[in-house]
């Protein structure tokens, strides 16, 4: 069960979308791998583009991005067009130049929060990665060093409220566990029967329903 290349031919037999595009949502506690699957699948995938929620979060604005990705992602991806967007750069605490994003036949969108409510309308596929907020948390501070435990003692609290009001994992089709090689799959809450059979063999995703 940890055949990337099985799960990208499964996500290209799904229906479209967005426009043209099958967009799979990566969604997870902080630190649990998400950006390392996206990474890694996206590569299974023929290098799919990838849109990490970082590059549209702030520090202000930890979640209230739903606007900017409306805006210059989802529509022009819906249009068979071109998403234009600038990542934020939390070093520096501005938006950095401009990226572009093709409305390729899989679009990759990982993040905390990419499975949200909003979301979720234009999803081809939700994986969950089925980690525990504690040891997420844990593993990115050590990933972070130090220096960032400030913004992890605020991270924390923010990332808390958002899966409270709104949570991602009972809308997974899969749920992912990343193991010392590869991964195992697991039938997610929202999936069907059909969708479980997927899973089982391999090539899951969201029904259309």
């Amino acid at each position: 069960m940890n055949d990337l290349a099985g799960r990208a031919h499964g996500l290209l037999t799904l229906s479209p979308s967005l426009g043209p595009v099958r967009l799979v949502a990566i969604d997870g506690h902080a630190g649990s791998g998400k950006s390392t699957l996206a990474t890694r699948l996206a590569a299974a995938l023929g290098a799919a583009p990838v849109l990490r929620l970082d590059d549209l979060a702030t520090h202000e604005e930890l979640f209230a991005w739903t606007d900017r990705l409306h805006a210059q992602v989802l529509l022009p991806l819906s249009r068979g067009e071109r998403a234009r967007y600038a990542p934020y750069d939390w070093t520096a605490r501005r938006f950095g130049p401009e990226r572009t994003l093709d409305p390729a036949p899989v679009v990759l969108i990982e993040g905390v929060g990419a499975g949200r409510r909003f979301l979720r309308p234009w999803l081809a596929a939700l994986w969950w990665m089925e980690l525990d907020r504690e040891t997420s948390w844990a593993r990115g501070r050590r990933r972070d060093g130090p220096a960032l435990n400030g913004f992890w003692d605020s991270w924390t609290v923010a990332e808390d409220e958002h899966f409270a009001e709104d949570p991602s994992r009972p809308y997974a089709d899969s749920l992912v566990r990343q193991l010392s090689e590869g991964y195992e799959w697991l039938t997610g809450p929202h999936a069907t029967p059909a969708a479980s059979r997927e899973t089982t063999e391999g090539e899951g995703g969201r029904s259309s329903g």
